[in-house]
């Protein structure tokens, strides 16, 4: 603990970036519950209430006025963007931060492709700026919301943490996942980062003369040739969607190799979508900071589809407009809020035709960030850790809505209309590291899942705005 101005200790506390938000603001619930085992700290929420609701004349966004009712405890709260490094500043002035958990990013696949520049900007800009902000205020610890997006499409399935990432990234939402945890790797190894083309994107050559088909973001040894590789693939994306870029989540892992995804697959080939590249670039970018210098404790947690809500109905998912996700676009239409459900593709090579998923009850995902926090109790314990958070199961779109149907007594009408961009056929996760690592499993069932979603849906038709 760091003394105050005036001489008194002030209390350890832990930052939540985004926590506001639908998996934020469920983990900061799930630590203020289980705050019995440490209850010596305060939680510290930034967010820019870009998806979050605060009603007129209200302090707090309703989520965590909420959760102050249900655990009886404070929460301090900044409505602040993580890319204002003044803001930032103060608040690490204000509070003796003594970890991060890292949720604050623009989250749609189908939307990063629509729009690469804001989603690199807010992915990417964002996480650099805290990081600096963090290590000015010698704060080295860290929990970054990652996804599965950044192992692109599959080459084997499941999928565990040694699949590549930052191949075949199918959307810029999956690459700004990729590109800040590039950024954390390289911040544990060298405190910079290099920005600069150059030949350095082709990485360890696969043949001689390199001509300019040759595989790009493979093999690549610094964070120089890191650096120029994301920038490129910025370019691209910018090219593609009308647009200029600068440059977690299972979108790193792009199109998978193989099923079940474990943490070994490759990360950045394949990637479909600037979502899953921005959480691979942002993994890179962590990997080569905890390279760099050995005080880094990055943990970066790859979760893959979460849904559900709190079981006391009371806090959910509440996205503005039209849902990117399928669990609140289901739950809108059989609550009547919007008329049918469309459902992207039916020609995948699936059990249906339907794209699958591993979806995962946000309250298992926000208990798997406490025990991530646990960890940097540990002696020894540093560097980055990638760690899959699912169930291990994948289900269909057509197995979710029938699932759905079930548990709200409603039907849910849907369309079949065409492929939506950045989106791959299948992906479930190898959950075996997080086991071992993180002594945490997925509890609940997909019965748990729809139940949850349709209490909350059903007692909240229009959100937090009716609650």
């Amino acid at each position: 603990m760091k003394p105050a101005e005036n001489g008194v200790t002030m209390t350890s506390a832990i930052l939540v970036t985004g926590g506001a938000g639908y998996v934020g603001s469920h983990t900061v619930t799930s630590l203020l519950e289980k705050q019995s085992d440490r209850p010596d700290f305060d939680i510290v929420v930034v967010d820019n209430l870009s998806n979050a609701y605060k009603a007129e004349g209200q302090k707090k966004p309703e989520p965590l006025r909420i959760i102050e009712e249900l655990t009886n405890k404070t929460i301090h709260f900044y409505e602040l963007d993580i890319r204002d490094r003044e803001g930032l500043s103060r608040v690490f002035e204000r509070h003796n931060i003594e970890c991060v958990i890292h949720f604050a990013a623009l989250k749609a696949v189908g939307e990063s492709v629509e729009k690469p520049l804001e989603y690199y900007q807010a992915n990417i800009t964002g996480t650099c700026t805290l990081l600096e902000v963090m290590r000015k205020y010698g704060v080295y610890k860290l929990v970054y919301s990652s996804s599965c997006t950044v192992y692109g499409e599959p080459e084997r399935l499941p999928i565990d943490e040694g699949h590549d990432t930052g191949r075949g990234l199918t959307s810029p939402y999956g690459k700004s996942k990729y590109f800040c945890e590039e950024i954390m790797k390289d911040l544990c190894t060298s405190d910079q980062l290099v920005y600069s083309s150059s030949c350095t994107v082709y990485g360890e050559p696969e043949r001689l003369p390199i001509d300019e088909g040759h595989d790009t973001g493979r093999g690549l040894t610094s964070p120089y040739g890191k650096s120029k590789y994301f920038c490129e693939e910025i370019m691209k994306d910018l090219c593609t969607s009308d647009q200029l870029v600068y440059s977690s989540s299972c979108t790193v892992y792009g199109e998978p190799e193989r099923l079940p995804i474990d943490e070994g697959h490759d990360t950045g080939r394949g990637l479909t979508s600037p979502y899953g590249k921005s959480k691979y670039f942002c993994e890179e970018i962590m990997k080569d900071l905890c390279t760099s210098d050995q005080k880094w404790k990055v943990i970066s947690l790859r979760y893959f589809n979460p849904v559900g809500a709190h079981h006391s109905g009371r806090i959910g998912e509440d996205p503005a407009g039209i849902p990117n996700n399928l669990m609140p676009f289901i739950a809108q239409v059989a609550v009547g809020r919007l008329q049918e459900l469309l459902v992207f593709g039916n020609d995948y090579p699936t059990v249906d035709g339907t794209g699958v998923r591993d979806y995962i009850h946000v309250e298992d995902l926000a208990d798997g960030h406490v025990k991530a926090v646990k960890l940097f109790q540990q002696p020894g314990f540093s560097g980055f850790h990638a760690v899959n958070l699912g169930t291990g199961t994948g289900y269909s779109v057509l197995q979710m809505i029938a699932a759905f149907q079930v548990a709200s007594g409603r039907e849910v009408p849907y369309r079949i209309v065409g492929r939506r961009a950045g989106d791959i056929a299948s992906n479930y996760a190898d959950v075996a590291l997080s086991h071992r690592l993180l002594a945490w499993r997925a509890t609940r069932t997909l019965e748990d899942m729809c139940a949850d979603t349709w209490r909350w849906q059903s007692n909240n038709p229009q959100g937090f705005k009716t609650s």
